[in-house]
């Protein structure tokens, strides 16, 4: 087994496995802001699961004996738009699936199958968080702003329902 290359590309995925942490919360943030709880929501919960996808890959660089390097890839994208943010999402995790198994496969060529068992399940993983942002993107699509405005008006209910302090 090929130790170094296997830690590399599991620095890698850690790498990008933060900026999209970092992209998701701050998507979850604007979202927020915006009065769209299902969708501040879903960024949200996609972020937490982008940070157990870098405890998976740092313990195994820890086991084959290297460093965890805590780099981003990139930057945060200062998007605002829901449409952008949900396309931006989807080009992420469908290019982040074709790297693993990119990496995968190359795991297997150094002989190391647990690593390339890890980067199998990140793609798996991956593959759902492009779905959920492809399911979110057709309801834009197919109920326009309206999508938008019911999460809005949602919340507003929610709000003016709780007891107001005396």
């Amino acid at each position: 087994m090929k130790k170094e290359k296997s830690i590399e590309l599991l620095n890698q995925g850690v790498a990008d496995e933060l900026t999209a942490v970092h992209q998701y919360m701050y998507f979850h943030f604007h979202c927020d802001d915006q009065g769209y709880d299902l969708l501040a929501g879903l960024f949200k919960r996609v972020a937490i699961e982008e940070m157990v996808h870098v405890e998976k890959l740092a313990e195994r660089i820890l086991f084959l004996g290297g460093d965890v390097e805590m780099k981003l890839s990139g930057s945060v994208k200062k998007v605002q738009d829901v449409r952008e943010m949900l396309k931006m999402a989807a080009t992420m995790e469908e290019e982040a699936s074709e790297l693993y198994n990119k990496w995968a496969n190359e795991s297997s060529q150094n002989a190391d199958n647990v690593t390339k068992k890890i980067f199998e399940e990140l793609v798996a993983d991956e593959e759902t968080h492009f779905d959920h942002f492809d399911d979110e993107t057709e309801n834009l699509n197919r109920f326009g702003d309206n999508y938008l405005a019911l999460q809005s008006i949602e919340r507003s209910k929610s709000q003016s329902s709780k007891p107001q302090p005396e």
